[in-house]
């Protein structure tokens, strides 16, 4: 979880937070999530099977919209890892309004950009958290 106030800077001559500013405060929503499980992004690239993510989808629904001094609060699950997918769903509150959710898909990928199955020690920090796998 992660408390973001909006301010001045983040928003649209409409007084409303710009949309694209959604995407930031969802991006650090993740990065925090992972270094919360114990994951750096830099410890990823310093591995001898150095790694990164880069999101492949990104689908966000806009359900109310958030103001200046707003306090809204990033949610986020890593749901599912398949392959080299990560499966991620986030919120964006203010208290108990939904004002955002975003349904997310990044992937991992080598240094080189080719797609690869995220590490094992970094599933295994992930695990508590995550959802089973359906079956087929």
């Amino acid at each position: 979880m992660l408390a973001v106030r909006v301010y001045y800077e983040d928003t649209d001559f409409t007084g409303l937070v710009y949309h694209a500013n959604y995407v930031r405060y969802l991006e650090r929503g993740r990065s925090d999530y992972l270094r919360l499980a114990g994951v750096s992004h830099g410890d990823l690239l310093d591995r001898p099977d150095p790694c990164a993510f880069v999101v492949t989808r990104l689908a966000i629904d806009f359900r109310k919209p958030a103001r200046i001094d707003d306090a809204l609060t990033v949610r986020t699950t890593y749901d599912t890892v398949r392959g080299a997918r990560l499966i991620i769903a986030q919120r964006v509150t203010r208290g108990q309004d939904l004002i955002a959710q975003a349904a997310v898909e990044a992937v991992c990928i080598a240094p080189g950009g080719k797609a690869r199955r995220p590490p094992a020690d970094f599933v295994e920090r992930l695990r508590p958290r995550l959802l089973p796998t359906p079956t087929p």
